[in-house]
């Protein structure tokens, strides 16, 4: 048998504060378990036997699927009908605040009791690790080996998409699920966010900007920083890569402010976040090029529930009456990206949100102070090409013209259609907004000077034009962006 921490009893909550907080215990009590035998193991101490801690779960049992009148106009917070449903719940410190509000509903939905307990789903000891806590580096090769036999290790099985990709189906007897995400797959996450961008996932905000070029990290950073000198500002912090914080002006330092450290070098997708309070600010990223990187990095943002997620970057405009600088936003997409083909079928459209759409052609309105035939005549709404093949121009007999020719694509980028379908996958509201930067079928194609004079001109008010569409969206607030749209038939009561 292996050691355990001291058993918690499954209890039954009507109260989704006092549900929490029994979340929060077994959680805490589980790891302080699993660090002090991981510490011990690290000083050289030889372990008996096997020691393992458990995620706590949440379980709902209702024999009815109404739900509380005035919920109807929300698109989660209920179970899709009679039965039991559970999910595996980890880090309550990142997110009490959701947990708080998935509970609350789900109490008022269905006049139900809520069963917190500890699960049969063990942690793997790399998600106990604190933030700074590098102790596993003073492992010899031998010993670093060996603690598979004592401690559990991620197990991928506990973690794939079935959920989110419709195909999950409960055996005989098994609960079906209360969230997109398994424990284990929010905490992979997790890690693989602190990875990729160099930043905890505790600093990401709800509203993401991706973008494939530096320059608008450029001029986002300069706008940070800008920002925290501004004592009047909405945002209270800016973190860029390595943790490193910057307060706003006249509010102290915070515990743990000085622990950030400039990396020595970017990782591969740097992350920046103006930090808002309830994690309502703006969080940008630069995905690089290509698909992949669109679909990694929206894998792991995914899980931390995001109000939205903009894409806000170049693209090659395909009509001949486009100019250079001007904007295209997407209600479409023709999906050559092939990185989700597996996940989500061809078959499956992609629809333009209103919301989000709207929120993004009021924005280029309010920056350009333009309306009407003039606003047209700088921003077309049309079908947005995503291709794998970044020299698609060299193939021969104009195939992939013709296709976009087709399809009525007016342009063409790498990442746009895998962040909105990967948006739609797991159900986090997505945008476009690209900027015509060449038109190769026509002859444009970028020059060193051409291209530095035009990225000084447009990145700044791109950039401002992403800001001003988040602000909008702020103002409408959750419960209207996270769009019955994007929900299946028998969709999780979690958000």
């Amino acid at each position: 048998m292996p050691e355990l921490p001291p058993y918690i009893a499954p209890t039954r909550y009507t109260d989704p504060a006092a549900a929490l907080e029994r979340v929060q215990q077994i959680y805490a009590d589980g790891l302080a378990h699993l660090r002090e035998a991981l510490h011990r193991y690290v000083s050289g101490e030889t372990l008996p036997r096997r020691v393992r801690a458990c995620y706590p779960f949440v379980r709902v049992q209702t024999s009815t699927a109404s739900r509380a009148a005035h919920n109807a106009h929300l698109s989660y917070g209920f179970v899709s009908g009679p039965g039991r449903f559970e999910t595996t719940l980890t880090r309550p410190d990142l997110f009490a605040n959701y947990y708080l509000a998935q509970f609350t509903l789900l109490l008022q939905n269905h006049q139900c009791e809520l069963e917190i307990g500890t699960s049969t789903q063990p942690i793997p000891v790399h998600f106990a690790f604190a933030e700074q806590d590098h102790s596993d580096v003073n492992l010899d090769a031998a010993r670093r080996m060996q603690m598979r036999e004592l401690f559990d290790l991620p197990d991928l099985n506990a973690m794939d998409d079935g959920i989110a990709n419709g195909t999950y189906d409960p055996g005989p007897g098994q609960p079906q699920p209360l969230a997109l995400f398994t424990a284990p797959r929010v905490d992979y996450s997790l890690h693989r966010l602190r990875h990729y961008t160099g930043t905890a996932a505790d600093h990401f905000q709800n509203f993401v900007l991706f973008t494939n070029y530096q320059f608008y990290i450029d001029e986002f950073v300069r706008l940070g920083r800008e920002a925290m000198s501004d004592p009047n500002s909405e945002y209270t912090a800016f973190v860029e890569p390595g943790n490193v914080i910057t307060r706003r002006v006249g509010l102290p330092p915070e515990a743990g402010d000085d622990a950030g450290t400039p990396p020595p070098r970017l990782p591969q997708m740097p992350a920046y976040h103006l930090v808002s309070d309830r994690h309502s600010g703006i969080t940008m990223v630069n995905i690089g090029v290509g698909p992949a990187n669109a679909k990694t990095i929206t894998d792991h943002v995914a899980v931390l529930r995001p109000h939205a997620w903009l894409m806000l970057g170049h693209c090659a405009g395909l009509r001949t009456t486009q100019q250079l600088g001007d904007y295209v936003l997407a209600h479409g997409y023709v999906r050559e990206d092939h990185v989700l083909d597996e996940d989500l079928p061809l078959w499956v459209p992609i629809p333009a949100l209103a919301e989000i759409q709207q929120a993004l052609e009021a924005a280029v309105s309010d920056v350009t102070e333009m309306k009407d035939l003039d606003l047209k005549r700088i921003m077309r709404t049309g079908t947005v090409a995503s291709t794998d093949n970044r020299n698609w121009e060299l193939l021969p007999d104009n195939r992939p013209q013709r296709r976009f020719s087709q399809s009525r694509a007016v342009a063409l980028d790498m990442e746009s259609a895998t962040i909105a379908a990967n948006g739609f996958r797991f159900r986090v509201p997505y945008g476009t907004l690209l900027c015509v930067s060449d038109k190769p079928l026509h002859g444009e194609i970028k020059l060193p000077g051409m291209a530095n004079h035009f990225y000084r001109e447009r990145v700044n008010q791109h950039l401002r034009i992403g800001i001003r569409a988040v602000e909008l969206l702020r103002q409408q607030g959750a419960a209207q962006l996270h769009s019955r749209k994007l929900r299946s038939f028998a969709e999780v009561a979690f958000q």
